[in-house]
């Protein structure tokens, strides 16, 4: 497939690997898209994994509805398992960075029947996130406040994002000429302030990576993400490593994400709660 139809919106999709592999659903994050990920699915495809990788809401040309609410987690989540509904695929593995792993945090929380294992990379549990925001995330994070204002940071950005240093991905201007494509990025942030509900606790296999390069991520939140893992964890440290784990190091996070998926593949996703297992290490 390389497109699908959901809540009157139409989602570009990348579909590679061999049709009857488990599947491994890919999540991009801020201001990034699929086609990006293009090292990491290779190396996933060439283990025999099905990867399926969606230019998100907003992201995707056919899909920039208007208005923040548009933007609400429930949707972007919908979104995926429509995807998966699509694809005519029951469980899968979900793998998820920067605001792709917010995505798959919320999946793994809320659809526990339809998730095999869970890999968030940069981000962990948004509840952390929350709790570290007075342990000094705040700092870090400012900019998701001054996000907020209307028009402004649009303009701002595009002249920042011009930089290559300011993000080192490959497209961004060129997505944020496209028309409506700034303000609909933006607006994932934006609808930040109008969630009335918590993440819930992960009961699936979980595997998180931090990279202690990450400026927008501090140590707290990394840390305190296990609190909210009640299912196998494994939180992994890369150390000298940006806040763009997946395009920096594909090879490493496809050995991580495949050992991960064969350590846990016998594992009910909707298993009964147990003690986290927490298994630290630094890279």
């Amino acid at each position: 497939m390389h497109s699908y139809a959901h809540d009157g919106l139409t989602f570009d999709v990348i579909d590679e690997g061999p049709l009857d592999g488990p599947v491994i659903i890919v999540l991009h994050g801020f201001p990034d898209r699929a086609r990006n990920f293009g090292p990491l699915i290779s190396a996933l495809t060439a283990q025999g994994f099905r990867v399926l990788a969606p230019d998100q809401r907003g992201y995707s040309p056919g899909a920039r509805p208007k208005g923040v609410r548009a933007y609400a987690i429930g949707r972007l989540t919908a979104d995926i398992i429509a995807l998966a509904d699509q694809a005519e695929v029951t469980e899968f593995h979900v793998v998820g960075h920067d605001w792709g792993a917010v995505v798959a945090w919320e999946l793994a929380a809320s659809y526990p029947d339809r998730i095999a294992t869970i890999t968030a990379l940069s981000v962990g549990h948004p509840r952390a996130f929350i709790a570290a925001l007075v342990r000094g995330q705040i700092f870090r994070s400012w900019y998701m406040i001054a996000v907020q204002l209307p028009w402004l940071p649009e303009r701002i950005l595009g002249l920042l994002l011009r930089r290559r240093s300011a993000v080192p991905i490959d497209g961004v201007v060129e997505f944020w000429r496209e028309p409506g494509a700034a303000t609909a990025a933006l607006n994932w942030y934006r609808a930040m302030l109008h969630r009335t509900s918590r993440t819930g606790r992960i009961r699936v296999p979980t595997l998180y990576v931090w990279s202690t390069g990450d400026p927008f991520l501090g140590r707290s939140a990394a840390q305190l993400t296990e609190r909210h893992v009640k299912g196998p964890y494994r939180f992994v440290v890369l150390d000298g490593v940006s806040h763009w784990i997946p395009h920096e190091r594909p090879d490493h996070v496809a050995a991580m994400l495949v050992a991960h998926i064969t350590e846990n593949g016998g594992t009910d996703a909707g298993a009964d709660d147990h003690g986290a297992e927490d298994q630290s290490c630094s890279i």
